[in-house]
């Protein structure tokens, strides 16, 4: 009888989280323990992380690093050793067909055929998702005038710039409307003005609650569109925080730069100022930039050498991505 009671007591304690809740997850993604390895070499170690929906979630990390793994198996296009994934509520690994018909995925490399007009290709991806004409037409006429290239929506993509390649793939990835979408370096050798297009569009749509998952190397875009961000490496995830809690990550609040004369230095001379070299410049992150930079003055005077520029900044998102993979010379 009592157990009876215990089992009620659950089941009503469950029922009022779902009227509270609606009965749906508030995280759009989560990756929970994910191994793999290829040819012997584990490529993701205990991968774990989460992404609320209509968050912009920054996945960062050098080449190799294991971003494109994890992308795969988020997207269910392989499945991993170890762990599970869940995106839009369903497991990925046991319902890779329903959860792609809720995702879109804008990858690196061009995925449009040449020999088919805009049009054509978007038409082609819609009836991938399974849309009814009529309802594919109407979006794709939206999208590609968002984008700027409906009046060559009948050209073969063969003569299509880079950029304008970029944005048929935006469409493409978005005619399905999709809960989550995976973007991946999204504005990488596009001209400003598209790249700059297209960051609205991210930031349009986190605003329209979709949840995107973006991969670059464009420190500053991250630090723009991402409320979260995870860093990895080595296939492991080695930080995870807000871009202002991973730039805090650096020791200090204020960044010195200083250029002197002829590329003076060699990254021991200003080692009790634990100076970092930085391309012709010295970088110096520091509590107090006063007194650091009259200790910069009187180490110039000391070693007669000219200063040629000296500034002060906030560390920058790629400041605390180097420091934290240790790639900071």
């Amino acid at each position: 009888m009592e157990c009876e009671l215990v089992s009620q007591k659950r089941d009503m304690l469950f029922l009022f989280f779902l009227n509270i809740t609606g009965g749906r997850s508030e995280l759009a993604i989560k990756a929970k323990n994910l191994e793999k390895s290829f040819d012997g070499k584990k490529v993701l170690n205990d991968i774990s992380f989460s992404v609320k929906k209509g968050e912009v979630f920054g996945y960062l990390g050098p080449n190799g690093a294991g971003k494109t793994t994890t992308v795969r198996i988020l997207t269910g296009l392989i499945k991993p050793d170890r762990g599970e994934v869940f995106v839009c509520g369903r497991n990925v690994s046991k319902e890779p067909v329903k959860v792609r018909e809720k995702i879109g995925i804008l990858p690196e490399v061009s995925n449009v055929y040449p020999d088919l007009t805009a049009w054509q290709n978007l038409m082609l991806a819609s009836q991938l998702y399974g849309l009814e004409k009529k309802v594919a037409e109407k979006r794709g006429e939206k999208l590609l005038k968002e984008f700027g290239i409906y009046g060559v929506k009948n050209s073969k993509v063969k003569t299509f710039s880079k950029g304008m390649k970029q944005k048929l793939m935006f469409c493409m990835a978005l005619i399905s409307e999709p809960e989550v979408i995976f973007l991946d370096e999204p504005t990488s050798g596009l001209d400003v003005a598209s790249a700059r297009m297209l960051r609205e569009k991210i930031l349009e749509m986190k605003d329209l609650g979709t949840t995107v998952f973006l991969t670059s190397h464009n420190m500053s875009e991250v630090d723009v569109l991402c409320d979260k961000v995870a860093i990895i490496k080595g296939g492991k995830i080695i930080a995870k925080d807000t871009p202002d809690g991973i730039k805090e990550l650096v020791g200090g609040s204020v960044a010195v730069e200083v250029k002197f004369e002829n590329g003076f230095g060699n990254g021991v001379e200003l080692s009790k100022l634990r100076g970092k070299k930085a391309g012709d410049r010295y970088v110096i992150y520091t509590t107090d930039p006063n007194e650091t930079i009259c200790q910069i003055v009187e180490f110039a005077k000391k070693k007669r050498v000219r200063i040629i520029s000296i500034n002060t900044r906030s560390p920058s998102l790629e400041d605390a991505f180097l420091k934290i993979l240790g790639e900071i010379v």
